[in-house]
């Protein structure tokens, strides 16, 4: 509870008519400071009072895409038995606040309200809780009170489609690496049977001697591993809407890799990783990234423990010094410098670019994949 500019002014009033009127003894001051005493008191009975509201949140879809649309629907319901309420409630929406107006909720009625979400911007988008703000007919005082439960809507970054990806290395058996065209198929491991899996990749002899049926796992060691490495350091972008444009990049090349059903992992600088087999999981990752100062975890992980062939590094920052030290445990390395001009680097795809369409069409005028 809280006092207006008006109900503050008041109490101000009260206290020197009383004043005044108790020691110099004006019955008529006396009187009107206790009329300003009596009004504070019923301004504070009457935002007391609490309305009696039920509300229900749903927000569909919970995840898209920058620019695509989202709404939220808020179904308002009033359970007192006797009392009305008009009410203008507030619901937060990010940094935003939309008005709901409560107009003539009757008892026990219900009203439903929607809005769409602002989805220009990559981010979460924090929803909720309804507020509803009770103040008195004199404008003496107001009540703020939160209904409901929250909610949160992912906006993914802007994706650019990728037509060219990476060839992939053959390990052979005697160590060699070897840049081929299409993939082998090699035994990985042994899994139990699920409905729907092939009965010509029963392995018999393993399920004979465990007593359930075994299927082999395959894996094509052609395939290309991708890691995409974001830089999330505030200090690598003069300007934040560079960091934008580095993680449409980076989402750019995570549906591009699921397209061509490629192995994929990412990772931020300051060590937040995504692997799986799940675009959610990735793209989720990317719409909660913020640049910050952060230490990094991720170059030298990725230097002891080499996470695939082929290293895609996102960055705002011209010095490449950092990721040109994993040349020697990456075959294929490539940096996407957006903003400025960034040096020529010895067996390192360096594009310099401004923005992800700028990105896109770099990486698809790469003539080495």
């Amino acid at each position: 509870m809280r006092l207006t500019a008006r109900g503050a002014g008041l109490c101000a009033a009260a206290a020197a008519l009383l004043a005044v009127g108790l020691i110099f003894g004006y019955r008529h001051l006396v009187v009107l400071g206790t009329a300003c005493v009596a009004s504070l008191l019923f301004a504070a009975g009457y935002v007391w009072w609490r309305p009696r509201l039920t509300v229900s949140r749903g927000v569909e879809p919970d995840r898209v895409m920058g620019g695509e649309s989202s709404t939220v629907t808020l179904r308002v319901g009033n359970t007192s038995r006797f009392r009305g309420a008009t009410l203008v409630a507030h619901d937060r929406c990010g940094p935003a606040s939309v008005p709901v107006p409560l107009l003539r909720l009757r008892a026990g009625g219900e009203t439903t309200a929607q809005y769409a979400v602002p989805t220009a911007r990559r981010g979460v988008v924090a929803i909720g809780p309804l507020r509803v703000v009770r103040r008195d007919p004199l404008g003496l005082m107001a009540l703020a009170r939160g209904y409901g439960g929250t909610a949160q809507v992912w906006v993914y970054p802007r994706v650019h489609r990728l037509s060219a990806v990476p060839t992939g290395i053959t390990r052979s058996l005697d160590g060699r690496d070897d840049r081929v065209p299409h993939g082998t198929i090699t035994f990985d491991t042994l899994r139990e049977y699920v409905v729907g899996d092939e009965l010509r990749r029963v392995h018999w002899r393993t399920s004979a001697r465990v007593g359930e049926l075994m299927v082999r796992e395959q894996l094509d060691t052609s395939l290309p591993r991708l890691v995409v490495l974001l830089d999330d350091r505030r200090a690598s972008y003069p300007d934040p809407e560079l960091f934008e444009s580095a993680c449409e990049a980076a989402a750019s090349l995570v549906m591009a890799a699921f397209r061509e059903e490629l192995p994929i992992a990412l990772r931020l600088l300051s060590g937040r990783h995504a692997a799986g087999n799940a675009t959610r999981d990735y793209l989720d990752l990317l719409a909660e990234a913020e640049i910050s100062d952060i230490s990094e975890k991720s170059i030298e992980e990725l230097r002891t423990r080499r996470a695939g062939d082929t290293l895609v590094y996102l960055t705002g920052d011209p010095d490449l010094s950092r990721v040109s030290a994993l040349k020697t445990a990456y075959p294929t390395l490539v940096a996407g410098v957006f903003g400025e001009a960034a040096p020529a680097l010895e067996r390192v795809v360096v594009l310099a670019v401004r923005d992800g369409t700028e990105f896109a069409a770099a990486w698809d005028g790469v003539r080495t994949w």
